[in-house]
């Protein structure tokens, strides 16, 4: 999954406030709700001394409506100069509660992306489309909806008879294809700019099959239909949004199963893959990770064992021993951080992905791996591992 909107956090050298918060809204009263959670949250951070200033700036971000229906939650990070990180989580937060230290909330924070799909829902009809962005995770709208409209109005079909009858249905079928190949030009140029994971496509069923034809490629193949939706009156939302619901969580499996599976393949190669935390480590600090990957039970507010590792000024800087960052000849910046945190640090530092692996799911040396871009002679493996018989390890047992 994708992680590079947690970058505005590096290159900050803190402290940060870090907020979790359960963002449902049960009835017509449910902003008091969220008002009167964030009030103990607000306490919370006020005594653990994070200034006003930062406070008030989450404030007013938090009181904002997310308009997202049923129970889910809410991540914000913020400095002093304001808030870097608002996300929202699909499930609330076990516990709600203000966070205020030297280092941000990154494992908490990717936890949420874990959870979310960057896509683009387009509402199709024969005249045009709705075309909405998703934000802060994949389930807020930016706003309303962008219409677009393809501009050519012979639209319906009449029942007429002869000729006549001939060019009114080529006519409507041609305003169909034009409108189409508008809409579909507009949402080429827009992917090309946002890059959305997916599109959620629905709506009239001629018009559907028409727009996804005049859609390029590479902007189809991120393409899901899903039934029930359409521009005009009539619509079963609540079994629409279901449905929507279910497409997404289709896709997180999806998206999760891929890195998995492309693990378990290079593992069994002994290729691209590394596992352990001193592995991953190493290939953290060449640059050379396409996807770290976590046991999940480190997206669950716990710990790697208690480690911890050290870092640098730059996302490269990553090392079990505070000499691994001064034998680099870095004499400032350098700070220990509990492992799960650098190692998400410096995953975001060099464009890598974030993947929690189910239990059982993969083999895991410590609950650490990672996937790779490229591997090398000096690529770390466990092939060394594996010929000693040392099962203990390869379980991730340390003895």
């Amino acid at each position: 999954m994708k992680i590079d909107w947690l970058k505005p956090l590096l290159g900050h050298p803190g402290p940060f406030a870090t907020v979790y918060l359960d963002a449902t809204r049960s009835n017509e009263a449910g902003d008091r709700e969220v008002e009167n959670r964030w009030k103990g949250v607000r306490r919370a951070l006020a005594n653990a001394g994070a200034p006003a200033s930062i406070i008030d700036e989450l404030e007013e971000s938090v009181t904002l409506p997310t308009r997202m229906p049923g129970p889910h939650g809410r991540v914000l990070i913020a400095d002093e100069e304001g808030v870097l990180v608002d996300r929202v989580l699909k499930d609330p937060p076990a516990v709600t509660k203000g966070l205020w230290g030297p280092v941000p909330a990154l494992l908490q924070a990717a936890r949420a992306a874990d959870e979310s799909v960057d896509y683009v829902r387009v509402v199709v009809d024969r005249q045009g489309a709705d075309i909405t962005w998703s934000v802060a995770g994949g389930h807020l709208p930016y706003g309303d909806a962008e219409s677009v409209e393809g501009g050519h109005d012979v639209i319906n079909k009449v029942r007429t008879g002869g000729l006549s009858h001939k060019r009114i249905e080529t006519r409507a079928e041609d305003s169909w294809d034009r409108n189409a190949e508008a809409v579909a030009t507009e949402l080429d140029r827009q992917v090309l700019e946002h890059r959305p994971e997916l599109i959620l496509i629905t709506g009239d069923v001629r018009a559907v099959p028409l727009v996804r034809a005049a859609l390029n490629k590479a902007t189809d193949e991120l393409v899901v239909e899903v039934a029930g939706g359409g521009r005009g009156p009539g619509i079963n939302a609540a079994a629409f949004e279901a449905k929507v619901a279910d497409a997404l969580a289709s896709f997180r499996e999806r998206r999760r199963e891929s890195v998995l599976a492309e693990f378990r393949q290079e593992q069994g190669r002994e290729a691209a893959a590394v596992t352990s935390l001193e592995d991953v480590v190493a290939v953290l600090s060449r640059g050379q990770v396409k996807e770290l990957i976590l046991a999940d039970e480190y997206g669950q507010d716990t710990e790697l064992d208690g480690r911890t590792l050290w870092i640098g000024p730059s996302p490269l800087h990553i090392g079990s021993a505070r000499s691994d960052i001064t034998d680099l000849g870095v004499s400032e910046g350098i700070e220990e951080l509990p492992a799960t945190v650098a190692l998400v640090r410096a995953a975001i530092g060099q464009d890598a992905g974030l993947t929690f692996s189910p239990d059982g799911s993969v083999d895991l040396i410590e609950g650490v791996g990672a996937t790779l871009r490229w591997n090398d002679d000096g690529t770390p493996n466990e092939v060394a591992a594996t010929m000693s018989g040392d099962d203990k390890r390869l379980r991730g047992e340390i003895v």
